[in-house]
């Protein structure tokens, strides 16, 4: 009953209302005069669009996690958690507008306790997500799980220590502990935690298992493996790492001397367990430390003499004598010699012989004697003379011009006479030889090279040439990039090194490597194999090779054919140094038509010197300095053509717009000169000037232009073009043989008495050669016995054309060796 009078209640008043609002509506209605025929609707709300939404979280211990999104245009936003809504008491609402379009931006946080989540039953996790409402309709966000976070105590696998030996790979197990989040794995070293960025000897795989790939003696410790959340950190058993190194025996000592003077006896000789030591429980050296053998002395005997011979007969001055001999037994087996006199004499008429004499016998007696004498004195004279005359022979190396010395000491001397000890044979001169590699054109024969390109000395002849049979084939994408130079006699073993130069055609002044030089050598048999590869040296490399710019100084111990090759080192492409040489004819023209030839040769002197020579005898002549280019390994050829030639007076027979050398026949470095000709033909023998453009230029690479302005009948005039010294050498002919810069003998010497030590500082050889910028494999110079020696025989070759002192005497002065600049002061003439 009271509730049907409520709903009265409610009814009379909602008709209340809606009078009070028809008569104000007429009111307005009778104060308006016109009402317009449309009103403005208000711009459509979008839907929501969430701008932070609730993330993943864990509850640590009982603390409770707070979960927030953020959404506008939103008139609410409510969290509904396992699909039930979550109290709007249990929401914190905050609003703000945004400045840029003017919406609002409501933002709600919740609290999610682990009472709530540990009430939820079932497989699924609690999880959280936002419902936000606008005009326009709802968005819901993401779904955020929140679970309770932990860690068990016990690991799943704990490491196990182990006793492994020296370079043996380790494998350590770890397993951490249930947990959520899964836990994070690390390893400690000693209680040091181990990076395997900073030591690439340590791996810790996707299992979190421990590797250590090669087992060092300084691998030898405590490993303990730690697993953390966010919630707890646990920390396996320590697994103890022994690295052993099991004994190994060093070299048997000599046999020692046999025990017994005399007779039977024992000799015996030793070896220790050191090579090496058995560390940390390793095991000991089987067998025994010693062995023994017999031996047999041989017992020494005493010289005894013989009977006494029978008297002679009777002399001139009243004796006679008799002797013995040290035979009965001679003395062996080192006894002692007879002891006493071979001979013995007496008066012969017991004091009653005669002394006359025939008148004069007294002055022949004495006249005997004295030419005795004379004839032994001269004896022992000629015996001196021969002795100086071979002595002073066998060290015509070390004699050096005192006067020279003294007006220049730091004469040039591109070949050095050998110093003691450089050959194997026995006759071998004293000093050492550097040689300077004095190229010939390729169209010389064996015997010719060996003709004009000997080096000669007193002792000693080394033949360096370069031939056309010697010619090296490339392999794969190798391109050669030196002449092939044979110095002999082939497969001579040097005692000491000697620095072979070889020009070459690489572009080397990039920042960043872009090439991988090997020097190969060709056998007895023909065939063609590695030496070295710069930058991968080891102790049984060969040789020693050091690079610059324009060439390359070989130190090499054995004579033969030797040549430079190189190949691209990725990612960046190599660069070879070329030449452009144009060419044309220097006969009389009494023909229309006319030739112009480019030849694409190697940036080295015997290159350019070949090409001359063929065109010398071709008739042709130089038109202009050759012109460099530099050539990319890209695969791409090398295209030639001609523009701007007078159509009215010339006309070109070449068909196509232009001509192509190949790529690989540039690159590989082993054809033959190669070279484009341009034939024209002119429109009467009166035409005589020729103006034209050549361009040549690597498809997508670099190139050059040839500017021709030339007179055809003054270049017959023309001299020879001939920019090389008749000699072919790759220095000037002042700089090689007799006149090639050295050290003089006594700063040399002084060099290496100073330096060949090793220091406990540091400033010994060592630090020249990283002075010198001859540090690149400092290994070779140590097996060698003296290896500041070896590094000023580099340093001489690497100066020849410069003669650069100012560059060792820095050096010298930064290592601190005042005393060798006073003696190359005093010495030297600087």
């Amino acid at each position: 009953m009271q509730r049907d009078q409520g709903l009265g209640l409610v009814f009379l008043l909602l008709l209340l209302g809606g009078y009070v609002v028809s008569a104000t509506d007429s009111s307005d209605y009778s104060e308006a005069e016109v009402l317009p025929d449309s009103f403005p609707s208000a711009p459509a709300e979008p839907l929501p669009e969430f701008l932070l939404e609730p993330e993943d979280a864990f509850i640590v211990k009982n603390r409770p996690v707070q979960l927030r999104c953020r959404a506008s245009p939103a008139t609410q936003i409510y969290f509904k958690c396992n699909g039930e809504w979550v109290n709007q008491n249990d929401h914190v609402t905050r609003e703000s507008l945004d400045q840029i379009t003017g919406l609002v931006v409501r933002e709600v946080d919740i609290s999610v306790s682990r009472t709530q989540v540990e009430e939820l039953f079932g497989l699924e996790d609690y999880w959280c997500q936002c419902v936000a409402w606008s005009s326009a309709g709802t968005t819901k966000s993401n779904r955020a799980y929140v679970r309770i976070a932990y860690l068990r105590k016990n690991f799943e696998q704990e490491p196990l220590g182990r006793e492994v030996r020296l370079e043996q790979e380790v494998l350590l197990q770890c397993r951490p502990p249930e947990g959520m989040p899964g836990a994070e794995v690390d390893w400690l070293k000693n209680e040091d935690l181990i990076d395997p960025s900073q030591d690439s000897n340590f791996l810790i795989t996707i299992d979190h298992d421990l590797i250590i790939k090669q087992a060092r003696l300084s691998d030898t410790a405590n490993y303990t493996c730690v697993a953390r959340n966010v919630v707890a950190k646990r920390r396996s058993s320590t697994a103890t790492v022994i690295v052993y190194v099991s004994g190994g025996w060093s070299s048997w000592t000599e046999w020692s001397e046999c025990n017994a003077q005399c007779g039977r006896g024992w000799q015996r000789r030793t070896r220790s367990c050191t090579n090496p030591a058995p560390l940390n429980g390793g095991a000991f050296c089987e067998g025994p430390p010693f062995q023994r053998v017999t031996c047999t002395t041989l017992c020494p005997v005493d010289g005894g003499w013989t009977e006494w011979a029978k008297w002679s007969a009777c002399g001139t001055e009243c004796t006679h004598w008799r002797s013995r001999e040290c035979q009965a037994p001679p003395p062996r087996n080192g006894g002692k010699h007879c002891s006493g006199s071979m001979m013995e004499s007496k008066n012969c008429t017991e004091g009653l012989c005669a002394r006359t004499l025939a008148p004069g016998m007294g002055v022949a007696v004495y006249a005997g004697l004295v030419g005795a004498l004379l004839l032994c004195v001269i004896l022992v004279l000629c015996v001196g003379v021969l002795a100086y005359r071979r002595r002073c022979r066998h060290l015509h190396g070390d004699i050096t011009d005192s006067s020279s010395a003294l007006t220049a000491a730091f004469h040039p001397g591109n070949y050095k006479p050998p110093r003691q000890g450089e050959f194997t044979d026995a006759h071998a001169p004293s000093r050492t030889y550097i040689i300077q590699c004095t190229l010939f054109s390729r169209s010389l024969s064996i015997s010719a090279c060996s003709e004009l390109c000997c080096i000669h000395d007193v002792h000693t002849v080394f033949p360096v040439c370069m031939c056309d049979i010697y010619r090296l084939p490339s392999e794969g994408s190798q391109t050669v990039l030196s002449p092939v130079v044979s110095c002999g006699p082939s497969g001579m073993l040097l005692n000491r090194p000697v620095v072979l130069t070889l020009p070459h055609c690489a572009q080397l002044d990039t920042p960043t490597p872009d090439w991988t030089l090997t020097l190969k050598s060709q056998t007895h048999q023909g065939a063609w194999e590695e030496v070295l590869t710069v930058g991968e040296e080891t102790l049984s490399s060969p040789c020693y090779l050091q690079l610059e710019e324009e060439c390359c100084h070989v130190l090499m111990e054995h004579l033969g054919t030797y040549s430079l090759v190189g190949q691209s080192c990725p990612p960046q492409p190599a660069c070879k140094r070329l030449q452009l040489a144009l060419f044309a004819p220097r006969a009389p023209c009494l023909s229309l038509d006319y030739s112009l030839r480019i030849y694409c040769i190697h940036d080295t002197p015997h290159a350019l010197k070949e090409v001359l020579d063929l065109e010398r005898s071709l008739g042709g002549v130089l038109l202009e300095d050759p012109k460099p280019l530099l050539f990319k390994d890209s695969y791409h050829n090398l295209r030639l053509s001609i523009h701007d030639i007078p159509h009215t007076h010339w006309r070109s027979k070449l068909l196509a717009k232009y001509q192509e050398i190949p790529f690989y026949h540039i690159w590989s470095g082993s054809q033959r000169p190669l070279h484009c000709t341009f034939s024209l033909e002119r429109g009467s023998l009166a035409v005589s000037q020729l103006t034209c453009k050549i361009c040549v230029r690597q498809v997508e690479g670099e190139g050059q232009i040839f500017q021709l302005h030339t007179d055809i009948q003054e270049v017959m005039t023309l001299p020879p073009h001939s920019p090389l010294p008749s000699g072919g050498t790759c220095l000037p002919s002042s700089q090689v043989g007799p006149y090639a810069f050295r050290l003089p003998d006594s700063i040399r010497q002084k060099i290496c008495a100073s330096l060949d030590a090793p220091s406990a500082r540091g400033c010994d050889w060592r630090l020249l050669a990283r002075s010198l910028g001859f540090d690149r494999y400092l290994n070779y110079f140590a097996t060698k016995p003296s290896p500041t020696g070896v590094l000023l025989d580099l340093w001489e070759a690497c100066h020849q054309g410069d003669a650069d002192l100012v560059s060792l005497a820095t050096a010298l002065e930064e290592m601190g060796k005042s005393e060798v600049l006073v003696v190359m002061t005093t010495d030297g003439d600087c």
